[in-house]
């Protein structure tokens, strides 16, 4: 067994407010929470989790700080979102934990978006298109059907990884696949009304979501992926709403939230944060809670007349 650790050791981490178990047989350097919470419901006890960014946080743009480097370098797996999110930092990361478990095209290497089918995948992709994804659009977690995909891989590399515990992390793959299926089944009831309904976002983050609900993006807040909207932008989709009307005006928990607003006020619609993630808000405390919470936000934003 792996990472006991001893009174003292002990001590400081509960004073730290870091779960670490006695006993975890896999180390896992999750970049996202959505990819940390999978990791606790697949693993439980036996893995032991760092997760390098927060529900606060454009994961885009992270430091490759001290703090990431030195757990990356004790890591057994390496849990990112893939399609180039991360690489305004994560190479640095790794090449400078100098780890080989988790080494690109090492079993302790997993890219999620690698498991999915990817949208929005461009013909091309140059800098003056601003921030574009050649893989195709990463935020694949705000659908509900991918995490699941995610999960079966996921499972199956730890398996890989720790072939000694490959009964419990089925036994737990299992269990959190027929929870997942029956909260997709009472979700899909209950965001019936949503099918079809116009909505502005600020970023391009929702095309999964949109997907999965049957939205209608009429128009996005920035003028290219990445670059803040300008005011004579902003002016221009105003414009275009006037002519095509949309419900409510969506963005992430961690974007600045003027934009939004502006239009909301301007349109009379609600503007809407969303968690976007595992920690986005409080109520969106696991993955369950992360749907669960962006439904009611949605379906409460489309009840306003």
């Amino acid at each position: 067994m792996k990472n006991f650790i001893p009174g003292a050791a002990m001590a400081v981490a509960l004073s730290l407010s870091v779960s670490v178990p006695a006993f975890a047989d896999l180390r896992v350097f999750a970049c996202e929470p959505e990819w940390g919470a999978l990791s606790e419901e697949i693993g439980g006890d036996h893995v032991d989790i760092y997760t390098a960014t927060t529900g606060g946080q454009d994961p885009h743009h992270i430091q490759a700080r001290p703090s990431l480097i030195s757990r990356a370098r004790r890591a057994d797996i390496l849990i990112c979102t893939g399609a180039t999110l991360e690489i305004g930092w994560l190479p640095q990361v790794v090449r400078q934990a100098a780890n080989r478990n988790i080494a690109e095209g090492q079993p302790g290497y997993f890219e999620a978006t690698s498991v999915v089918t990817m949208l929005e995948v461009p013909s091309s992709v140059d800098r003056s298109q601003g921030d574009v994804h050649a893989p195709g659009n990463p935020h694949i977690q705000t659908n509900p059907h991918n995490i699941a995909l995610v999960a079966r891989a996921l499972a199956q590399r730890f398996i890989e990884l720790d072939p000694a515990n490959a009964g419990v992390y089925q036994g737990r793959l299992d269990d959190f696949l027929e929870r997942w299926d029956a909260a997709l089944l009472r979700w899909e009831a209950e965001a019936a009304p949503l099918h079809g309904l116009p909505v502005v976002t600020q970023h391009q983050s929702w095309i999964y979501l949109e997907d999965w609900l049957g939205l209608d993006r009429v128009a996005v807040l920035e003028s290219q992926p990445g670059v803040p909207p300008s005011s004579g932008h902003l002016a221009e989709v105003v414009a275009t709403l006037q002519n095509q009307p949309a419900r409510m005006v969506i963005r992430a928990a961690y974007e600045d939230d003027r934009p939004t607003h502006f239009i909301a006020e301007r349109l009379g619609i609600p503007a809407v944060e969303l968690p976007f993630t595992v920690g986005g808000n409080d109520a969106a405390d696991d993955l369950f809670g992360l749907y669960d919470e962006t439904l009611r936000r949605l379906l409460a934003a489309a009840a306003q007349e």
